[in-house]
């Protein structure tokens, strides 16, 4: 009976989730679109492919159950306005997974829809402090500092099966648990991005550093320009934060 009970809860929420509106958004590709994510692309397509296509043959991916509190978190992220698709748990390969992740198409301002580009799967805690730092923190700075709303978020990827450079240890990007920004369209045109205007003008470098800090409150790691030459051209967030975060 109490089985009974969580398989119908589940059923409900997702059926909650079946509300949200979804657009006929389709992320733009730009010049900064990941290789990591093509490849999820590439992957997603063959497995939806049917037999005897010419899609290219990948190794099965092993489903996952979802437990309620993913459930719930997906709801959670459809109460926050964010347009998105719930992905299926898998695991893809070794210490590479999308364990509760979504397919985010757009998100939610003050004022009306926040676009974002390049993303593949995230997991849903981590979409859900993005949608919230892309609203709270980037959004309303844009407005106090620029005196314009925030229009869209250009990101270098989500997803990816790798190593932390140099390392034998998968990055969080393995586990659709970190996303890299690039930078940011305001409602006007004007394009901020993390390469060209960490060191631009007094607003460029002021806008840059506010969005940071307030990332810090919310991920678990933030990564920007002054951590290495690595993160010249982005900031990486990774996992929610549940203390103290490591932001540099």
């Amino acid at each position: 009976m109490k089985r009974a009970y969580l398989i119908s809860a589940v059923s409900l929420v997702l059926a909650g989730c079946s509300i949200v509106p979804q657009s006929d958004y389709q992320p733009q590709q730009r010049d900064y679109r990941s290789s990591s994510n093509a490849e999820w692309n590439a992957r997603s397509t063959a497995e939806r492919a049917p037999s005897g296509s010419a899609a290219p043959r990948l190794a099965a991916a092993t489903a996952v159950a979802m437990r309620p509190a993913e459930a719930q978190c997906l709801s959670n992220l459809g109460n926050a306005g964010v347009s998105f698709d719930a992905l299926p748990n898998r695991y893809l390969d070794e210490g590479c997974s999308n364990l509760n992740t979504v397919q985010m198409h757009a998100l939610q301002g003050d004022s009306g829809r926040l676009d974002v580009s390049n993303l593949g799967p995230v997991t849903c805690p981590v979409s859900t402090a993005f949608a919230a730092w892309a609203r709270f923190g980037v959004d309303r700075a844009a407005r106090q500092i620029f005196g314009t709303r925030l229009a869209s978020i250009q990101t270098m990827g989500s997803y990816s099966c790798r190593n932390v450079a140099g390392t034998g240890r998968r990055s969080a990007h393995a586990s659709a648990n970190a996303i890299d920004i690039a930078g940011f369209i305001l409602a006007d045109g004007r394009r901020i991005s993390v390469q060209d205007d960490w060191n631009g003008s007094a607003e460029e470098r002021e806008f840059l550093r506010v969005v940071q800090r307030s990332a810090c409150r919310r991920f678990n790691t933030v990564l920007g320009p002054d951590y290495n030459a690595a993160h010249r051209d982005h900031f990486h967030f990774e996992g929610v934060i549940d203390g103290n975060s490591y932001c540099r």
